[in-house]
Formats: C-alpha cells, sequence, structure tokens
C-alpha cells in the first residue's frame, strides 16, 4: 500500500510540475505557445485588423458587382473579369494578413468575399460531363504563327478524334504543313486567311465573315452531318494587351465581338457551334454580343476551369467552344502542342 502510494504521488507531483510550465510557457511573452496565443484573448482581437477587414469587403464587392466596375479607364472592367476566379488569391492574402494581426474581425469578414467567389465559382468544380452518347465532335485550337512544329501539332489534333477541327493563326509559311497533316483524316477543309475548318463530314458555302480588321479572321461553313446540317464558325478576335499608360488595350477585340456577334445574329442555321480564340473569357462583358447568344460547352458540360491559355501555366479560358442548338455532353483541355495555348474539344448531341 506504501509503495502504491508513493507512486500515485509521485505521477501526481510530475503532472503538477508539468502543468505549471505550460502555464509559464503560456504566460512568458517568449516561449513558443505564448507567442502562439498572446493577443488572441482580450478585447484586443476584435479591435485590431481594420484595413484587411475593410479591404475584405471592397474585394466581396468587387467580385459581386464587377459587370459594374467601369471600363471608361483602361478596360480596367475587362481585365478583372478576365482574371476574376484568380481574385481568390486575394483571399489568401487577406488571411495571412488576418492571422498575423491577430485580429478577429478581419477574420470574420473574410466571410463575405469567400461565400461571394464561392457562389460564382463553387459549381465550376463538380463534372459536368454526362454519359449520354454525342453526335459531334469539336476541337478548337491558336496554333500560334510561330509554332515551332506544326507538323507534330496537326498529328496530336489529328489523333485526338474529332469530326470538326477549327484552327486559328495559321501563317502562310506553316499553312501546308497543317494541310498535309490533316488532309488524311480530314479530307474536307477551307482556309481563310488565318483560320480554317477541317472535316470528316462534307464541308459546303464556306464565306468570310467581316471583323473590321481588314484581313480575315472569322470565316463560316456548313458541315453536313449525318444527323443533319451544322453552321460552323472559326474565329480570332484582335489580341488584347496590358499595358501601363494604356491599360488594357481591348477596344480593337470589343469592336469584332461586335461585328461577329451581328453575325450569329443573323444565322438561320438550328445548329451554331462557334470555335476560336476569343481573347477573352466568357466573364468579360465586352463578349456580350456573343456570349448573350450562345452557351459555353465547358461551362454546361465540363471538369474545372478548362483555362488554356498560357499552356506553359494556363490562367484564363480565352478559347472557347460555344453553341446554340446543340447541347453539350462533355468538354475538356487536350495535352499541349508546340503553341502557347491549349487545344479544348467538347462532345455535341444534335437537335433534330
Amino acid at each position: 500500500m506504501a509503495r502504491a502510494y508513493t507512486a500515485e504521488a509521485t505521477h501526481s507531483e510530475d503532472g503538477d510540475r508539468r502543468a505549471g510550465l505550460f502555464s509559464r510557457l503560456a504566460r512568458r511573452p517568449g516561449g513558443r505557445q505564448g507567442r502562439a496565443f498572446s493577443g488572441w484573448s482580450g478585447p484586443g482581437k476584435w479591435r485590431r485588423g481594420w484595413v484587411p477587414a475593410a479591404l475584405a469587403v471592397v474585394l466581396a464587392l468587387a467580385f459581386l458587382l464587377h459587370a459594374e466596375i467601369p471600363n471608361s479607364i483602361g478596360n480596367i472592367g475587362s481585365l478583372w473579369e478576365t482574371f476574376l476566379p484568380w481574385g481568390g488569391l486575394g483571399i489568401v492574402v487577406l488571411l495571412v494578413a488576418g492571422v498575423l494581426r491577430r485580429s478577429a474581425t478581419a477574420l470574420l469578414a473574410l466571410v463575405l468575399p469567400s461565400l461571394v467567389w464561392l457562389n460564382l465559382f463553387g459549381g465550376v468544380f463538380s463534372d459536368k460531363s454526362t454519359s449520354a452518347a454525342g453526335d459531334l465532335t469539336v476541337v478548337t485550337h491558336n496554333v500560334n504563327a510561330d509554332n515551332p512544329d506544326p507538323r507534330g501539332t496537326a498529328g496530336k489534333l489529328a489523333a485526338s478524334g474529332a469530326d470538326v477541327i477549327a484552327l486559328e493563326e495559321v501563317s502562310r509559311t506553316q499553312a501546308a504543313s497543317y494541310e498535309e497533316g490533316l488532309d488524311k483524316a480530314y479530307p474536307y477543309h477551307k482556309l481563310m486567311g488565318t483560320v480554317g475548318i477541317w472535316s470528316k463530314y462534307p464541308l459546303t458555302g464556306a464565306r468570310s465573315i467581316d471583323l473590321k480588321m481588314g484581313w480575315p479572321r472569322a470565316m463560316r461553313a456548313t458541315v453536313e452531318t449525318p444527323r443533319g446540317d451544322v453552321a460552323v464558325y472559326a474565329a480570332h478576335l484582335p489580341s488584347v494587351r496590358v499595358q501601363f499608360r494604356a491599360g488594357f488595350t481591348a477596344g480593337q477585340r470589343d469592336g469584332s465581338a461586335n461585328a461577329l456577334g451581328d453575325a450569329l445574329s443573323d444565322d438561320p442555321a438550328d445548329n451554331v457551334v462557334l470555335l476560336g480564340d476569343l481573347n477573352g473569357t466568357m466573364n468579360d462583358r465586352a463578349l456580350a454580343p456573343i456570349t448573350s447568344q450562345l452557351r459555353s460547352a465547358q461551362g454546361a458540360a465540363g471538369n474545372g476551369f478548362g483555362f488554356s491559355w498560357p499552356a506553359s501555366f494556363p490562367m484564363a479560358r480565352i478559347d472557347q467552344i460555344m453553341v446554340k442548338g446543340p447541347d453539350p455532353v462533355s468538354a475538356w483541355t487536350l495535352p499541349s502542342t508546340g503553341s502557347d495555348h491549349l487545344p479544348i474539344a467538347a462532345k455535341l448531341r444534335l437537335t433534330d
């Protein structure tokens, strides 16, 4: 009995010493636990961090009212909308700031932009593809005029098994390479300016679409599929740049978007497919003349954001497959080629 009592007393004394040590560490400013928990108790945690809290509210408003941000100064609204999903990184930065400031106010304020961001993009992470059989598989690719391996790029595109392929930025010096690489699998094709359509099915009525640029950068043709005719557009809207003084130089692109939107609105076809590099995302209000008429295949049946540019580290989906009439079954990006863009693909079910 004495030996058991001594052991219990020893354990009790050891526990008391450990508890006292932890208590002193928590109270000691230099202790690890002291540094970790110091400042998170008391009213101070609510009084600090008003600046990051205010920035969190501003960020939430920038997400919520992105369409209201004016384009009058350097097209800043379109620039923000182009990279809108990446605005979520601002939440991470403000989270770090709130932790460093030990501010409960700043952390609580972050709930607002987090909820708005999730409302905008949370659904992107679900796989919306279906197991339904498609009638037409399409691919579009900005092949890059300076592509170092056009033959290899053509081979990869042919291996995709798509029924229709649209190419943009086909230079005169490389056009023959794409024709030689694709013509065996795609006996019907038409190249106008720097854009072209290759098809496994007969291609008729090809004509240029005037984008107000002075040379052909868009075309329309009818693809005669076993399920009926499909109006296929291949388009490459003008490039945009971010410059220090001029801001987001998207004026010419916006004018071409209006011209393409007019052509689409006048098209009588029941099944319309737009393939191309629009140099803008579905969020960009400047593309409304187009996006208001067509559905994004990626948005309807894709998994994730489907970023396509730049190929080395995709940050935006400026290459689009859009439809009026057909129902997207699935949408995806293809492996990189010699271009600075990734090819994108979609499987469609045609309407009767």
